[in-house]
């Protein structure tokens, strides 16, 4: 494998390229670069596997002897990338931790639109409404990959997906999913320019039990926003409004776990 990018060596956090790239914790510096972090051998040996490799690898020396971490060095290298060997303690100042993994690396965000998507390439996919918590935001994109989902579409005022807390949820499934920012104004209109089911999970009246309900692919799963749910006018537009059953006192699912067993129901559906 020819190797085109370059291999270094930083070990002072007043280098210019440390200030840089710890800015990225923060989201305007995020967007403003179109950059993101990510953090640890896994993440990123998931990232190569995705075909996605970083712009800047920087590992200290006990995660350069790993060999997922050496074929991943190779792999940056051979796309161009920087290799950076540094310390434990400037790994700590890039991620924000002080018990830092041993590799961080850096990725140009991408820039996916709805008009990017082929709905036809997956039979289910996740919509979340104003999702708050980096948490579950990561939670959902690991739902969306082990379902085989076709990819997640944030509707308004999300979290950041590309924050740190964020990607260190998804653990790797950011790399394996389509990721979508839009508003519901336009996210209505391309779902109805072709095939798809809009499913709303619903608290209000006028639902059915969700096991109750035949998916038509591709089915698209809606939650609304952890604390509030959803508009009532996004579930009116639905073509199913479906709810889960209560037997206890609680009476809602947290957001990423309703969408879990939503995603699950619909995958079960399709296998049986």
């Amino acid at each position: 494998m020819t190797q085109t990018g370059r291999r270094s060596r930083i070990e002072s956090f007043s280098n210019p390229l440390v200030k840089r790239m710890r800015l990225l914790r923060e989201k305007r510096h995020r967007r403003a670069e179109g950059l993101f972090l990510a953090e640890g051998l896994r993440i990123a040996t998931e990232a190569r596997d995705a075909g996605v490799l970083p712009k800047w690898l920087f590992l200290a020396e006990e995660g350069a002897a790993h060999p997922l971490a050496q074929a991943l060095v190779s792999a940056t290298l051979a796309s161009g990338g920087e290799v950076i060997d540094t310390t434990p303690a400037i790994l700590s100042k890039l991620s924000g931790k002080e018990n830092a993994q041993a590799i961080v690396a850096i990725y140009a965000e991408p820039k996916t639109l709805l008009t990017d998507l082929d709905r036809n390439t997956a039979p289910i996919w996740l919509v979340a409404e104003r999702l708050r918590d980096p948490g579950n935001l990561g939670t959902m994109l690991r739902t969306g990959d082990a379902v085989g989902a076709g990819g997640l579409i944030l509707l308004g005022e999300s979290t950041d997906p590309y924050g740190v807390e964020a990607v260190r949820a998804s653990m790797g499934a950011i790399f394996t999913q389509r990721l979508v920012q839009a508003e519901w104004d336009d996210f209505l209109p391309w779902l109805r320019g072709g095939p798809g089911q809009l499913v709303a999970t619903w608290l209000g009246e006028d639902t059915v039990d969700y096991q109750a309900v035949r998916y038509a692919a591709p089915t698209f799963v809606l939650v609304g926003n952890e604390s509030q749910g959803m508009p009532e006018a996004y579930a009116a537009a639905a073509d199913m409004r479906v709810k889960m059953p209560m037997m206890g006192k609680a009476d809602s699912l947290n957001a990423a776990v309703a969408a879990a067993v939503m995603a699950y129901e619909v995958l079960n559906q399709r296998r049986n």
